[in-house]
């Protein structure tokens, strides 16, 4: 964070600061990072006690403080070892702090602001933009999933004087939540991937989420530019609500970066893209063809940002892995290839990790496909869980292992598709589907393991991963 004194935060977060018996006051400097998690506080850092569902930040002020806090916002006085400054409501004090650091940070100049939002591929796309901005100079970019109203916050907080590019994940799981983002920090480069039916319980269906996403490019300036997906009818009607300038990514042939030539394996995907005239051949090393489109949108915000077609294809080419538990390859014991994709998953990515599935797999072993629940579905769930296991038989998946109740209508569907002679088990608990699949795996099988996070089939990725090494 910049530099910045107790009484301007203060200021900022419409708080009373409240000194502390360290002797700091209303001119002590502090410039570290905020953090809302006891555990994860550094020395000089600032601790936001927020109160949540499950338990409240004051309570563990004083392990932050022990920690080496030096500033807590708060609601009500708690360890006066520090400085204190005291605000209404320690979210809200958050995004506004955020606010202040990056106006001040941008009103310096340098500083491009890009914003990122779909229903799938933030996460990825944001990596892969992070690695590009890098190129450029200093950059700062989202932890993790840090993309909520909290998370979002934390990673403005990061930025300094010398920061060149801020990369924002922009989630949303009700209306006006990006929007609230966007106004923290106000993107140059807004992206917009997918509209899909991942949190459409939340959101009330697919139109709600539209008009949600669609808060990234609204607001925009002339001066800014809308990075949309041609290849997604919702994204491509958001051209009409923006006044900036439109980059269109995506297969489709109008396309401003495109990619042709497309083919995947086990051990990546290759293509060509296409952008200003120019072409370079990309092999991409991130499993997955639907992957192709979170790299055209990071391809699009890299030349933005001032990168060549060659440097934008080197970038890509140096990409591993989505990230964590994002179709990471792992395994290999004799030949076996486990796929941990159970990070997250909606109706989209899960056709999407199936296609993938019967796409590399061996000829000379099975396709194993390991599902658990897709979360956050609403009324939609039972008919899409049944949707997927109608995909999964259709697309000749040799085995579907099913995991958690909440995924049984996948299991019963794929049954009634026809999978009735053991292609289709179903299990309560992981334990019992990793004993089975540690028991029946053969040579050569690729193993796709995939489950909203709420699942938790990450760890039954690792495990097997691990077991098969």
């Amino acid at each position: 964070m910049i530099d910045m004194t107790l009484a301007e935060i203060a200021e900022a977060t419409g708080g009373r600061l409240v000194a502390g018996a360290d002797g700091s006051g209303p001119e002590t400097i502090v410039s570290g990072e905020s953090q809302t998690d006891s555990r994860e506080v550094r020395p000089g850092q600032i601790f936001f006690a927020r109160r949540g569902e499950e338990t409240d930040g004051h309570l563990f002020a004083a392990k932050a403080v022990d920690a080496g806090a030096a500033l807590l916002v708060v609601e009500r006085e708690v360890d006066d070892r520090v400085a204190q400054i005291v605000v209404p409501e320690a979210t809200e004090a958050l995004g506004a702090l955020a606010t202040e650091v990056v106006r001040r940070v941008r009103a310096g100049g340098g500083l491009t602001i890009v914003g990122i939002t779909g229903s799938n591929g933030k996460t990825t796309t944001k990596n892969l933009v992070g690695a590009m901005a890098e190129r450029v100079g200093a950059t700062v970019a989202s932890e993790k999933s840090f993309n909520n109203e909290v998370g979002g916050p934390l990673t403005m907080l990061r930025v300094d004087a010398d920061t060149r590019t801020l990369v924002a994940e922009m989630g949303a799981s009700a209306k006006g939540e990006i929007e609230r983002l966007t106004r923290m920090a106000p993107p140059q480069i807004g992206v917009v991937l997918t509209v899909g039916l991942a949190h459409a319980g939340e959101f009330g269906g697919i139109e709600t989420t539209f008009r949600t996403k669609s808060e990234m490019v609204q607001d925009l300036p002339e001066t800014a530019v809308a990075v949309l997906n041609r290849d997604d009818a919702y994204v491509s009607r958001m051209a009409e609500l923006t006044r900036a300038r439109v980059r269109w990514f995506g297969l489709h042939p109008e396309a401003d970066v495109r990619a042709s030539d497309v083919d995947s394996d086990a051990s990546g995907t290759r293509f060509t893209i296409h952008a200003d005239g120019a072409s370079q051949p990309v092999s991409f090393r991130v499993l997955g063809e639907h992957h192709v489109t979170n790299a055209l949108a990071a391809a699009a915000v890299g030349l933005e940002l001032g990168l060549s077609l060659a440097e934008v294809a080197e970038s890509l080419e140096g990409a591993t892995r989505a990230a964590r538990w994002r179709m990471e390859v792992m395994g290999g014991r004799d030949g076996i290839t486990i796929v941990n994709d159970a990070y997250n998953a909606s109706p989209d990515s899960m056709a999407a990790g199936l296609r993938t599935l019967a796409q590399i797999a061996k000829p000379e072993g099975r396709s194993v496909a390991v599902l658990g629940a897709m979360s956050e579905l609403g009324e939609y769930s039972i008919e899409e869980h049944i949707r997927i296991g109608l995909q999964a038989v259709r697309l000749r998946i040799s085995e579907l292992v099913v995991v958690g109740a909440e995924a049984r209508h996948l299991h019963i569907s794929a049954i009634n598709e026809g999978s009735w002679d053991g292609e289709s088990v179903f299990f309560e608990d992981q334990d019992s589907a990793f004993a089975y699949l540690e028991r029946t795996l053969r040579p050569n099988d690729t193993v796709l393991v995939k489950s909203s996070n709420s699942a938790g089939l990450r760890h039954l990725g690792d495990r097997l991963g691990e077991a098969f090494a």
